[in-house]
């Protein structure tokens, strides 16, 4: 999974960067990738290194008094640049009374002498952490839908040549599991063990074939609640225990033009 990129600028005259390089540590420690323009930069040339740095969110320090005027240039500059996505925070030595005027101009937070590093990472992961990176760079397995397991085998071990890795029941799905590994994901069979199963009505309905795309993903929970918002419904929205170690949660179809997705984290085991 890519992660944040954040671009620690210091706009104008200010001669002083300890705060700014610790602050870039710190963020470092917390798994993201920090850039720093160094001192005495124009709002012109932050924008400029935003883009061609390519980050997810800039920002700026000021201990000069020249916040009032420079953040809200550094925002108009990106504006020019068709920018303007990428969000601004900022920090330093700024009144409180300042602060609804930059927030007003398009700053999206101010964090003053008394926040803590751990403060503003958890702030920048809920502004740009899972909603703005892909949500997954791998098919954990594809589920397949059949009336007999012990039918439909040889097709995939001896028409296919795919090896059997294992066999599992979920009793709370009503399913018996197949796994096949094929490169980094699976084909999983998936037969119904119960007439109230998913599977056996999926059956009824559309007959064999596949059933679902998984894929793996990270921290479950937060994709859940972020897709949430983004307006995703989905069949569950707490975590449920799947096959093979996981935690699984369903896309409703109609969410997802009619595609079945499940979200699936490894919890520890084997590896899925």
């Amino acid at each position: 999974m890519a992660k944040i990129r954040v671009l620690i600028a210091k706009p104008g005259l200010d001669g002083h960067d300890r705060g700014a390089l610790v602050i870039a540590q710190g963020l470092r420690d917390h798994g993201m990738e920090v850039i720093y323009t160094g001192l005495r930069q124009s709002p012109a040339q932050i924008a400029k290194a935003a883009i061609q740095e390519d980050v997810d969110v800039i920002g700026l320090s000021s201990l000069s008094g020249a916040h009032r005027t420079l953040f809200p240039k550094v925002i108009e500059e990106l504006k020019v640049l068709n920018a303007d996505d990428i969000p601004v925070i900022g920090g330093g030595v700024i009144p409180s009374e300042d602060i609804p005027f930059l927030l007003e101009k398009g700053v999206k937070q101010i964090f003053t002498s008394g926040s803590t590093i751990e403060e503003l990472a958890n702030y920048i992961n809920q502004l740009v952490g899972p909603s703005h990176q892909s949500i997954t760079n791998k098919i954990s397995h594809i589920g397949i839908a059949v009336n007999s397991i012990e039918k439909a085998l040889p097709f995939y071990t001896k028409t296919l040549g795919l090896e059997l890795e294992g066999m599992e029941e979920v009793a709370s799905e009503g399913v018996k599991v197949a796994f096949l590994r094929i490169g980094e994901s699976r084909f999983e069979l998936l037969e119904a063990t119960a007439d109230s199963s998913p599977i056996h009505k999926f059956i009824e309905k559309r007959g064999e074939g596949i059933h679902h795309i998984a894929l793996d993903v990270e921290n479950i929970q937060a994709r859940i609640n972020s897709l949430t918002k983004n307006g995703i419904q989905f069949i569950h929205t707490e975590p449920k225990a799947g096959s093979h170690h996981t935690k699984i949660a369903f896309m409703h179809p109609k969410s997802a033009h009619g595609v079945l997705f499940e979200l699936c984290e490894a919890t520890g085991g084997e590896e899925v």
